[in-house]
């Protein structure tokens, strides 16, 4: 093994950030409940509300408007789901839309039944459809129920960047929800709600900095909410019941404050990421990186190398101290065929391994990658001889 490791993985879970990490160390020295009204409790709730306030700058929202949760799949299974409210009158959620390539927290469709479930597939780039999702809004029966599109902002194997601004004019024009997993693009790529890109965000903390275990789905208005996931207490304004994780959400909030002051730099992160793929193309021409022809976000790269197996790759970097994935990590920890590979139709790549980098990878990264890549390639060639 490597004496010294280097960490390709940000987008399975970035480091945790020192501002994070202080932030966090603070909010654990308050003991009190932040539902409390005695002064500790209401020490609790100013860290909680300081949190949302720099959760709601970071995508543009008002912080009313921001519901913490336990992560992103707790946020995709409230939204995704027939029961909503519009105010005070119930509304009815009658089909859902997902992309072929989503997250499977969005693709296998939450709470509607499998009949109530459409998938649009994606060009080899991993752009959605345009026409498929035209046709679906098209011929929805409005008279049956509202329809709701969910997709992913930014994919998190390709890092390909969706065209929200068209999507969404689809969905306005139809009257449906637009429902924007942007846990992958949140703090890499401008984000602002309120220029009407979705109906809803999904964030997750551990994605830009923060601690695992804390998230918020971000909403565009307070008057179209689903009902709650989570019954009990009346927390985050009746939406998500039980007691804020306090040190986590104060760990998510600082994580977002840094992400917002800091996302100029995500330009040098684009100029870093082209290195890694000039020395991939370098060292294996052949090798083929996916969406590079789209626009994609400025840290992440996902490429197959012919004839070799993404398992046997990842593994061989692993031994030599770089951490990388074979695709999505929240698969239990599962290494197999990758959805969105399929959905592109590059499937007879079988898997790709996914670089993705972030400000605190450094010129000893790419060196220790290009090292690996060197030792693996070589090893291809003497297999292949």
């Amino acid at each position: 093994m490597a004496a010294r490791r280097s960490y390709l993985d940000h987008n399975a879970s970035a480091p945790l950030s020192d501002v994070a990490r202080a932030a966090m160390v603070g909010a654990l020295a308050i003991d009190a409940n932040p539902s409390s009204v005695h002064s500790q409790g209401r020490e609790a709730r100013r860290v909680v509300e300081a949190a949302r306030r720099d959760v709601a700058a970071l995508v543009g929202a008002d912080p009313a408007n921001v519901v913490f949760t336990s992560g992103a799949t707790e946020g995709a299974s409230w939204l995704l789901m027939p029961n909503w409210r519009m105010g005070r009158a119930p509304l009815h959620v009658s089909r859902l839309i997902v992309c072929a390539a989503d997250h499977p927290a969005t693709l296998n469709g939450g709470h509607f039944a499998p009949e109530a479930l459409t998938r649009i597939g994606v060009d080899a780039d991993g752009i959605l459809r345009m026409d498929e999702l035209a046709s679906e809004l098209e011929r929805h029966d409005r008279a049956a129920g509202q329809i709701m599109v969910a997709i992913h902002l930014a994919n998190n194997e390709t890092g390909v960047v969706q065209p929200v601004a068209q999507i969404a004019a689809f969905v306005r024009a139809a009257g449906g929800i637009l429902v924007l997993d942007a846990v992958q693009a949140a703090g890499r790529i401008p984000l602002d709600i309120s220029d009407g890109c979705a109906d809803f965000l999904i964030l997750s903390s551990h994605k830009i900095g923060g601690p695992k275990g804390a998230g918020a789905v971000v909403s565009a208005g307070g008057v179209l909410m689903p009902e709650p996931l989570i019954r009990g207490g009346g927390q985050e304004h009746g939406h998500r019941a039980g007691t804020e994780n306090v040190a986590a959400i104060a760990g998510f909030g600082a994580a977002a404050r840094e992400a917002m002051a800091l996302l100029p730099e995500m330009e040098q992160v684009a100029a870093l990421r082209d290195r890694f793929e000039a020395e991939i193309l370098a060292h294996v021409p052949d090798a083929v990186i996916f969406g590079r022809a789209a626009r994609r976000l400025p840290n992440t790269t996902f490429f197959a190398i012919p004839g070799l197996k993404a398992e046997t790759a990842q593994i061989a970097f692993d031994l030599d101290g770089v951490a990388l994935s074979a695709g999505s990590a929240c698969s239990s920890g599962k290494v197999g065929p990758s959805h969105v590979l399929a959905a592109m139709g590059q499937g007879a790549y079988g898997g790709a391994l996914r670089v993705s980098i972030g400000r605190a990878t450094t010129e000893e990264d790419l060196v220790l990658f290009a090292q690996a890549l060197r030792k693996l390639v070589a090893r291809r060639a003497v297999k292949a001889a």
